[in-house]
């Protein structure tokens, strides 16, 4: 490692970054304007071996939603390393230094390796539902819809409307990721050669009686022929719909589309209400996988920034071998009204590592879970249920993109 540097980006180096992490990943970037806008340089590290760039690592500056809050978090993204430079600590420094420097106190990544990550502290803090539907034997729902109750947006007139129905639902969910209008941009761009051999995406919304859109689906559809006949395919890329009316005709129409056998969403929560407007929920093929991996980098602050199911008053005994200042014992004490955590030199109710905090920390996994293998301990009778209680939400936590 004595001959590779490790340094901030600079604002020319975007497309020289994009190859590494594209060479990494196995895949041909290809150039953008408004991803090249969205780069920012001074949150991207490179390591460089005699001024070549051989690994990066990137965030984004976005934000998430956590049990009863909205907060920042550094969204991690573009990290590789050449193969040439492979086995050679080149990650372990890049990450190491991202970690001990993003002004957030959480991190959030989806893990192409997961084995990589646990290694610096994250831990999956979301799961995520694949679903493949059968569209023959699945028996969605005949409701009735109102007409045009249901209509199709261009891209132009979608960024006026969508934003705000993803703000709404992070008000629901956590681990759903905020966009500025920039990214909103990225979001819906809809160029032919990124299409797959599907359709152009349709952006399809449901109006609410008072025409005001309070919901909406991007998919795409592709052309399939079999041995009976039609046999289409529909892909639902992004689904978004905070009222139970607007989620029922949303998902009613994609489940009944002319000439289709076929359904596949990827980003489904645990707890997607998608399973209580079929006839037949065996038809919903599913496949359960991490989805958001999370990582705190303040303790305390991370601690202080969300809510909790219930009142708890406990001390939290953390070690963390990257971040020293996370090592310690704070006392967590919330209501319904206030939380505060500050360190404390009193007896741990419970120890752990920062690892399993991140795992807890969207209410999605919890800590018993944890304690059943040993990686919780309990120190003082009944803290774990009490605290598992605490750190747990109504709401399974969700992650609709990758980002």
């Amino acid at each position: 490692m004595t001959d590779i540097q490790v340094r901030a980006a600079q604002a020319a180096e975007y497309e020289k970054v994009q190859a590494v992490f594209g060479g990494a990943m196995m895949f041909e970037p290809k150039p953008d304007e408004l991803w090249t806008r969205l780069f920012e340089p001074e949150r991207a590290l490179v390591a460089t071996d005699d001024g070549e760039i051989i690994g990066t690592t990137r965030a984004l500056t976005r934000e998430l939603s956590v049990p009863g809050a909205v907060v920042d978090a550094a969204h991690v993204t573009g990290v590789g390393v050449q193969p040439t430079h492979r086995r050679r600590g080149v990650m372990s420094q890049l990450i190491g230094r991202q970690l001990r420097e993003v002004p957030e106190a959480i991190a959030v990544l989806w893990a192409s390796e997961p084995a990589i990550y646990g290694r610096f502290g994250y831990a999956a803090a979301a799961w995520g539902v694949e679903y493949a539907v059968d569209l023959h034997r699945v028996g969605a729902p005949n409701d009735s819809i109102r007409p045009g109750a249901l209509a199709v947006l261009t891209a132009d007139e979608a960024l006026k409307d969508l934003p705000a129905l993803l703000r709404r639902l992070q008000g629901q969910r956590s681990g759903v990721s905020g966009r500025s209008d920039l990214l909103w941009q990225a979001r819906l761009q809809d160029k032919p050669d990124d299409r797959g051999g599907r359709t152009e995406r349709r952006i399809l919304v449901h109006r609410d009686e008072a025409g005001t859109v309070d919901g909406y689906a991007l998919w795409r559809g592709k052309l399939n022929w079999g041995p009976t006949g039609p046999a289409n395919e529909v892909l639902v890329e992004e689904l978004v719909a905070p009222e139970p009316a607007a989620y029922r005709a949303l998902w009613q129409h994609l489940l009944t589309m002319d000439l289709s056998a076929t359904l596949n969403y990827s980003h489904a929560a645990v707890d997607e209400p998608l399973q209580q407007l079929v006839t037949y929920p065996t038809a919903l093929e599913r496949r359960l996988g991490e989805s958001l991996w999370l990582r705190v980098t303040d303790v305390p602050r991370a601690l202080r920034q969300r809510r909790y199911a219930v009142p708890l008053d406990v001390v939290l005994e953390v070690t963390d071998h990257l971040i020293e200042s996370n090592t310690g014992r704070f006392r967590l004490t919330t209501d319904e009204s206030a939380v505060t955590c500050e360190r404390t030199d009193d007896a741990a109710d419970l120890s752990l590592s920062v690892t399993e905090l991140a795992g807890a920390y969207l209410g999605g996994r919890p800590l018993t879970e944890f304690a059943a293998t040993g990686r919780v301990t309990e120190h003082t009778a009944g803290a774990l249920n009490r605290t598992a209680t605490a750190f747990g939400w109504p709401v399974a936590p969700v992650s609709i993109e990758v980002f």
